[in-house]
C-alpha cells in the first residue's frame, strides 16, 4: 500500500471535550438568533435572517475538532455557529447581519454569508448564496493541501483537512455530486458534514434523495467512509464527529457524516412553516439539542447554577454587542464600486487581498516586458499557448493546468501536448467530466495560494459552471478585498471550418456581465503569448478565449516574442492607420477586417481591442474623433453584443465629432449553424465588411 503523505497519528485522548465552551458558543448562537428573529427583523434592522437553532450544537462540536493549521471550510448560510466556534468575533457576526460598515462584506452581501481569511488555523472560504456552491471549492482546498505538502514541501499542510458543510437538500445539487466524484477518485482529505433537518425550505428530504437518507444511499459508494447519527444526542454526536474528523485527518480518505437535527424555526425569518403540522413542530422542539445537552451535563458536569450563569452571560454579551454595533456607521455608498478588480494604492503599491492568489501567498511574479524579442520561425497560436504554459509551469511551481483530456491526450486542441510528460500528473492532469467540478476546485485552489489554469473544452461547455464562474468573479467585491481567486480559465470557441450550436459559439459578452472577470481575445500568436503571461502573473480571474479558427491559421502566426513578453490588459493594438473611418474589432474578425480594408480602397484605423474587460476606450475615442466614422465588427450576435456597448460610449462621447451613424456588423441573432454554406451566410465576411466600409464612407 502506498503511504498517504497527509497521514498523521490520531490524538492520544480523543474523548476530552470542553463542554462549558460548547455551551457558551451554543448559548451565544441562540441569543443571536432570538435577537434577530424576534426583534431586529421586525424593526427592519436585519432584512434576511437564517436561524441555526437545532443545528448549533453539532456545528460547535465540529469547530472544536478543526485544529489543523491549514484546515479549510466550505460553508453555507446556516453555518454561523460553526464560525462562532472557530473564532468569528461576535461584533462581526451581528454587524454583518445588521449591514453595518466593515466586517465581512461592508454591507454588500447577506449578513449570514460569511468568510474568514486565515493563513494559520481554519480558513472559511467565502460563503455563497447558491445552494450547493460550497462543495467543489472545498474540494479544491483539499487538493491544494496535498499538492502544497508533496510538491511545495509545506509541512504546515500535513494532517490538515477540508470540510464541506451543508444541509441535506444540498446533496441533490450538481456541486455535491461533482465534489463527491472528485474526492473519492482522488482520495482527498475532505469531510462532507451534512445536517439533515428534514426540509429544503418546505420540500421534504424524501424528495431530495431516495428514502430521505443520503448516508444510507452512499453506504456502497467506493472510496467514501459514511457515518450516520443523531445530532440531538450531544455525547453520541460528539463521538461521531470526532471519529469522522479523525479518520480524514489520519489519512483514511474522504468521509461523509450525516447528523439528523431539528429545524427549530422556519427556513428564514420570513418562513411561517405553515406546511408543518402542530404535532411535527412539537416533536422537533422535543428534540432540541440544547435541552438534551442540559440533561446530559447537569448536574454531573455543570451545576444548574453554572448552566444558568453561562446562558445569562451569553445573552448579556449579545445585548452589549448590539449596543456596540448600533454605534457603527452605515456603509459608505461612495465605496460601492471598489474592489470589483484588484486595485493599487495612491503610492502605486498593490491593495492586496488577505487570502487567495500568488501574491497573498508571498509570491511576486516578474512584471515582464512589453518589448517583444522575436525568436525563431513563425508559430501558430496553439503552439504559442502551449509554449507560454510550459514556460510559466517551469518557473512557477504553483501553476497547475487541468481539465478534460489535457493530460495524456494533450488537449482536444493540442494546447497541452507534452506538458504532463514534462511536469507530471500532479501539475498537469485530467479531470472528470464536470465543468462545475473543474471551475469549483480551481476556486478552492486559488484561495489556497495556487495559480490554477483550468480548461473548458468549448465555449458552450462553460454553461454548467456558470454559478462557480459568477461566484468567483464577485468574490473580491462581496468580501471587500478579504478574498480573491485569481486564475486563468482557457476556453476555446468560435467558428472553425464549420459551425454548430455546441462547439462554435462565441458569446463573449456573457463574461462582461460576469463581473470581476478579465477577458482576453487574442487574434495572433504574439498577443496570445503576452496576454496569457499577463493573466498568469496577474491578480484577477481571467477568461482567456482561444478562437478555434485562429489556432492554426496562417494569418495568426508570429515568431515567439520571448519568455518575458507581456501584453497589458486594456491596451488595443493599432494595426492600420487611415483617415476615412475607424474599424473596431477583435478575435477572428481581425484578419477579415484587414483584408476588407485593403479590398475597399479606403484608408482606415484598424483597432484590435485584444481585451474586452477592460477595453481600450481612450484609443477607440481618439481614433473615432480623428476619422469621424466607425464600424464595429464582431462574431457574436447583434442584440446586446459588446459592439452595442462600444457604440453607446461613442454615441455619448463623440456625438458632435461624427459625420455618419455608428455601424455594427455582426452575426444575426441565431446560433452558429453547422452547414458551411449556412455558416458563411451568417458570419461577417470579407465581402460584407468591405461593403459596409464603402457604404459608411460614402454617407
Amino acid at each position: 500500500m502506498v503511504a498517504n503523505p497527509l497521514q498523521v497519528q490520531r490524538a492520544p485522548n480523543p474523548d476530552v471535550i470542553d463542554w462549558r465552551t460548547v455551551l457558551r458558543h451554543v448559548a451565544v448562537s441562540r441569543a443571536l438568533d432570538d435577537l434577530e428573529e424576534f426583534t431586529l427583523l421586525k424593526e427592519r434592522k436585519v432584512l434576511y435572517q437564517f436561524s441555526a437553532r437545532g443545528h448549533d450544537l453539532t456545528q460547535v462540536l465540529l469547530s472544536m475538532e478543526l485544529t489543523g493549521t491549514q484546515d479549510g471550510v466550505g460553508a453555507y448560510y446556516r453555518s454561523r455557529p460553526l464560525l462562532l466556534g472557530l473564532g468569528l468575533p461576535l461584533e462581526e457576526a451581528l454587524g454583518s447581519t445588521m449591514m453595518r460598515a466593515g466586517g465581512m462584506s461592508d454591507g454588500r452581501d447577506i449578513g449570514v454569508v460569511f468568510n474568514m481569511p486565515r493563513k494559520v488555523g481554519p480558513c472559511v472560504l467565502p460563503v455563497c448564496g447558491g445552494v450547493g456552491a460550497q462543495y467543489t471549492p472545498a474540494v479544491g482546498w483539499a487538493q491544494s493541501l496535498r499538492y502544497r505538502l508533496t510538491q511545495l514541501g509545506e509541512q504546515s499542510c500535513r494532517g490538515s483537512i477540508a470540510v464541506a458543510h451543508g444541509g441535506e437538500a444540498s446533496t441533490a445539487t450538481n456541486g455535491f455530486w461533482a465534489a463527491l466524484n472528485i474526492v473519492t477518485t482522488e482520495r482527498l482529505p475532505l469531510l462532507f458534514f451534512i445536517e439533515d433537518n428534514g426540509y429544503g425550505i418546505s420540500v421534504s428530504s424524501q424528495q431530495q434523495t431516495p428514502g430521505g437518507n443520503i448516508a444510507c444511499n452512499l453506504q456502497s459508494f467506493r472510496g467514501l467512509r459514511v457515518l450516520d447519527g443523531d445530532g440531538s444526542d450531544p455525547l453520541a454526536a460528539a463521538a461521531l464527529i470526532k471519529d469522522a474528523v479523525g479518520g480524514v485527518r489520519s489519512g483514511d480518505g474522504p468521509a461523509l457524516i450525516r447528523l439528523v437535527v431539528p429545524r427549530l424555526s422556519g427556513h428564514s425569518g420570513q418562513d411561517t412553516q405553515t406546511y408543518k403540522s402542530a404535532e411535527e413542530i412539537a416533536a422537533e422542539k422535543a428534540r432540541d439539542p440544547l435541552t438534551k445537552l442540559r440533561e446530559q451535563l447537569v448536574p454531573h458536569t455543570l451545576s444548574q447554577a453554572d448552566w444558568d450563569r453561562e446562558v445569562a452571560e451569553a445573552r448579556a454579551l449579545v445585548t452589549r454587542t448590539l449596543s456596540d454595533v448600533e454605534g457603527r456607521a452605515a456603509p459608505d455608498p461612495k465605496r460601492i464600486q471598489r474592489y470589483v478588480f484588484s486595485e493599487t494604492r495612491a503610492d502605486g503599491s498593490l491593495d492586496l487581498q488577505q487570502q487567495g492568489g500568488l501574491r497573498s501567498a508571498g509570491i511576486e511574479p516578474s512584471a515582464g516586458s512589453e518589448r517583444a524579442e522575436p525568436q525563431g520561425p513563425r508559430i501558430n497560436l496553439v503552439t504559442a499557448v502551449r509554449r507560454t504554459l510550459e514556460r510559466e509551469l517551469a518557473i512557477n511551481p504553483r501553476v497547475l493546468v487541468f481539465g478534460e483530456d489535457v493530460g495524456r491526450k494533450g488537449g482536444v486542441h493540442a494546447a497541452t501536448l507534452g506538458l504532463q510528460e514534462r511536469f507530471g500528473v500532479d501539475r498537469v492532469f485530467d479531470t472528470s467530466l464536470s465543468e462545475e467540478g473543474i471551475i469549483g476546485r480551481a476556486v478552492g485552489m486559488a484561495a489556497a495560494g495556487l495559480m490554477p489554469v483550468p480548461e473548458i473544452q468549448f465555449r458552450k461547455y462553460a454553461d454548467p459552471a456558470a454559478e462557480q464562474l459568477n461566484d468567483c468573479g464577485t468574490m473580491r467585491w462581496r468580501t471587500v478585498n478579504r478574498f480573491a481567486a485569481p486564475m486563468v480559465v482557457r476556453i476555446p470557441g468560435g467558428f472553425f471550418k464549420c459551425g454548430d450550436p455546441w462547439h462554435s459559439q462565441s458569446n463573449e459578452v456573457q463574461w462582461l456581465h460576469g463581473l470581476g472577470w478579465r477577458l482576453a481575445m487574442p487574434s495572433n500568436a504574439q498577443d496570445a503569448v503576452g496576454l496569457l503571461r499577463s493573466a498568469l502573473r496577474g491578480n484577477d480571474p481571467t477568461i482567456f478565449f482561444e478562437h478555434r479558427s485562429l489556432l492554426d491559421s496562417a494569418s495568426a502566426r508570429r515568431p515567439y516574442p520571448g519568455d518575458e513578453f507581456v501584453v497589458p490588459f486594456g491596451k488595443a493594438s493599432l494595426l492600420r492607420e487611415g483617415t476615412d473611418l475607424t474599424v473596431v474589432t477583435w478575435g477572428a474578425m481581425v484578419e477579415r477586417c484587414e483584408q476588407a480594408i485593403e479590398a475597399s480602397g479606403k484608408t482606415a484605423d484598424l483597432l484590435d481591442l485584444r481585451t474586452l474587460s477592460p477595453w481600450d476606450r481612450e484609443a477607440t475615442l481618439t481614433s473615432v474623433r480623428k476619422t469621424r466614422r466607425c464600424l464595429i465588427v464582431h462574431e457574436d450576435t447583434m442584440t446586446a453584443g459588446f459592439g452595442a456597448e462600444i457604440a453607446a460610449v461613442l454615441a455619448k462621447e463623440t456625438f458632435f465629432d461624427l459625420d455618419a451613424p455608428i455601424e455594427r456588423l455582426t452575426m444575426p441573432d441565431v446560433p452558429s449553424p453547422h452547414n458551411p454554406l449556412l455558416l458563411d451566410a451568417v458570419l461577417p465576411s470579407i465581402e460584407t465588411i468591405t461593403r459596409s466600409i464603402v457604404n459608411l464612407t460614402e454617407i
